[in-house]
């Protein structure tokens, strides 16, 4: 494993689906073993959104659970839940007194979020707790999509600001670790993201068989399925049969295409097969791993306990350096 060391998390929200894991969580699994990895429930930034009391507590569970039945290992990485380790809350006050309101203001993704979450101050500031989460572990990399790289150059320049108001380099300043892996957009409108809060826009990793085929046979297609350039409906069918298919099968469906002789029932049929199939060992996992509330509570115990270690040492560091101790 490097030594060089990253950081992600993932808001507890609501179910994960099968974007989401393909988008970045897979990736994650994969990181784990090349990197000193960090990834985090961030249930402080889902309180943006205010879920219900009982709802936000289940959901952190919730998430945990599924992010080790995908595959994520407690011995390999660190894995935390948000609110367990104070010192996030603490360092990104310190943070917001280094950031400026014009900086804020010209992030797009609150102008997109407040039309449906409200201006709150909590939403307004997220990404100063965004880069708070990173610098606390001296995450040298970072797994973003585009979408994300406007944040995570605002915590560049936080960072570099702290650092330069203490007069050396307390914080280490993070870099995107683009995601490589193809986007899987919303099977009811391929120019959106998958999204479970929108119905048949995604298919959900605890999704029963009979959910994965009513949202896959009503997926959005076009009217020839071998056109000799291919839709934004039927790359997304085929970005997620390349996900959860074996190789022969692909190249099946691709020699169809290329051929003109594909046809959409087919390829939602065996879609439906072979997506199921993928999720059943998931499920299987997370349903053993979510009944055991007490284990469960007790990777989280010792998640947070691993975190907490880094976590203190850099705000104590940081303190020092301002004065604060």
């Amino acid at each position: 494993m490097s030594e060089k060391r990253l950081f992600s998390g993932i808001q507890p929200s609501g179910p994960i689906h099968l974007g989401n894991y393909l988008g970045a969580i897979k990736q994650w699994v994969e990181y784990q073993h090349d990197w000193d990895a960090y990834f985090s429930v961030v249930d402080l930034h889902a309180l943006v959104a205010r879920p219900g009391v009982k709802d936000l507590r289940e959901r952190t569970l919730d998430t945990l659970a599924m992010l080790i039945a995908i595959g994520i290992d407690p011995k390999s990485a660190t894995l935390f839940v948000q609110s367990d380790v104070p010192a996030h809350s603490e360092l990104a006050w310190i943070m917001n007194c280094f950031t400026s309101i014009g900086q804020l203001s010209r992030m797009t993704q609150y102008k997109e979020k407040s039309e449906t979450q409200g201006e709150t101050a909590g939403l307004f500031n997220y990404p100063v707790l965004q880069a708070a989460d990173i610098a606390l572990y001296n995450a040298e990399v970072v797994p973003v999509g585009d979408d994300q790289l406007q944040h995570l150059e605002l915590a560049r320049e936080i960072v570099r600001s702290l650092n330069s108001y203490a007069g050396k380099e307390i914080l280490v300043e993070p870099k995107p670790l683009l995601n490589k892996s193809s986007r899987i957009m919303a099977l009811n409108n391929p120019e959106k993201k998958m999204s479970k809060s929108v119905s048949g826009s995604a298919i959900g990793l605890l999704d029963s068989e009979d959910e994965v085929a009513r949202v896959i046979k009503r997926a959005v297609t076009d009217s020839d399925p071998n056109s000799s350039t291919p839709s934004g409906a039927l790359k997304n069918l085929f970005t997620i049969l390349e996900s959860v298919s074996d190789v022969q099968t692909i190249a099946k469906f691709e020699e169809m295409r290329v051929g003109g002789h594909l046809r959409y029932s087919e390829l939602k049929e065996q879609l439906i097969d072979d997506v199921v199939a993928f999720l059943r060992p998931i499920q299987q996992t997370y349903k053993t791993l979510r009944a055991d509330t007490g284990a469960l509570n007790e990777i989280r115990l010792q998640g947070a306990k691993k975190a907490e270690v880094v976590a203190s040492d850099t705000l104590q560091k940081v303190k020092s350096a301002l004065g604060l101790n």
